[in-house]
């Protein structure tokens, strides 16, 4: 006997545990998923190019100087001489190269570009990108750019002036199109200390993940202020390692009593930490009706200087909606207590837009309102 109640209180305990298990999952999230590492970031790039071998759908030259510049420079690289040439092609089209250097690439790695018209180009269908260097913020260039434009839009016109387009053919992409010849000089490694920036600051959360990391490495981070937590590696550990294995943490995060309201749409998004005070609320609409029926007027048959006339005729009607009672709406103690209370009203989205800012109003509710 005693065995057997030993098994019940061991399978009632462990049903506890799994029970709740998931909620305390759901509570907290891991320091990855809410701060960002000083220092580790992309980069943008952006360089100028021609695209060539397009169907007479490139630049006009003589509406796009640029283009016709650009061009007699290239081909005097390539030793041809064109200046003063009377040039009537429309298969080439400047364009302008647009990519995203990843933080810690390294020379020889590829990266997706995206090709722009900058003329009165039509389509950048077929095009061919030639080599481009693309240049940081600083005008160092970091890589550069080869290959053929997908625009992934349709595009046809018929002799009549008649024409379909789908989607915009005057931009692409270049799928793995870049290449880096130049890594950003970030070394990770070499940082005695590392901040980590939250992205929704708060002082509380700044602390938990604070608090949360020294428990498992203790005096090793502190939180300078409601965004950023410095960190710093123990001696017997490198910074990348340490890293992470800081952002696999798991960290309760707070947030502020908020309330979202989008008035367009009539979407109503409320935090966890909303509280309301006790309030009455009485709630009813008022509907005004205007008909115009139009009336025809015609003049007596024979009768002499009349005339057919519309005459306005308008029929006004008021309608009130009835019972509707004062409630009560207890104070929350929690989100679903809030809800249930509002809800009991039923009332639709947009008429609880307005509930909520008068309950705001009154100072009965103890969260702040934003307006989309």
């Amino acid at each position: 006997m005693q065995k057997l109640l030993t098994a019940l209180i061991a399978s009632a305990s462990a049903a506890l545990i799994l029970a709740a298990a998931p909620n305390a999952a759901e509570a907290q999230s891991r320091i990855k998923d809410i701060v960002s590492i000083e220092g580790v970031r992309t980069n943008q790039l952006v360089g100028y190019g021609l695209v060539v071998g397009l169907n007479g759908t490139g630049d006009s030259l003589r509406n796009s100087p640029f283009t016709r510049q650009s061009l007699e420079g290239m081909m005097e690289r390539q030793g041809v001489n064109i200046r003063g040439a009377n040039l009537n092609t429309k298969n080439v089209a400047a364009v302008m190269i647009t990519a995203d250097l990843p933080p810690f690439a390294t020379p020889g790695s590829r990266l997706d570009v995206a090709v722009s018209a900058m003329g009165d180009a039509k389509s950048l269908l077929g095009g061919t990108l030639l080599v481009t260097a693309l240049q940081g913020a600083d005008g160092e260039i970091y890589a550069v750019a080869q290959g053929s434009v997908q625009t992934g839009a349709v595009s046809a016109s018929g002799g009549s002036g008649s024409s379909v387009t789908r989607g915009v053919p005057t931009a692409g992409r270049i799928a793995s199109g870049g290449v880096v010849e130049r890594e950003t000089g970030f070394d990770l490694s070499a940082m005695p200390v590392v901040r980590l920036t939250l992205r929704n600051p708060d002082f509380t959360t700044a602390q938990r993940v604070a608090a949360a990391i020294n428990q498992s490495y203790p005096e090793s981070a502190f939180a300078e202020n409601g965004t950023v937590v410095a960190i710093r590696a123990p001696q017997t550990m490198g910074m990348a390692g340490f890293v992470s294995r800081v952002e696999n943490l798991p960290v309760r995060v707070d947030t502020p009593a908020k309330v979202i309201i989008d008035e367009v749409n009539g979407v109503i998004v409320m935090g966890d930490a909303v509280r309301i005070s006790t309030v009455a609320i009485a709630q009813g609409n008022l509907t005004v009706s205007v008909q115009e029926n139009p009336l025809v007027s015609q003049p007596e048959p024979f009768s002499r200087g009349g005339q057919t006339v519309v005459v306005p005729q308008s029929n006004i009607s008021v309608e009130e909606e009835t019972g509707r009672q004062m409630r009560i709406v207890n104070g929350g103690t929690s989100l679903s207590t809030l809800v249930n209370g509002l809800n009991a009203l039923g009332v639709s989205p947009r008429d609880m837009i307005s509930i909520l800012q008068a309950i705001k109003a009154a100072g009965a509710l103890q969260a702040d309102i934003e307006v989309m």
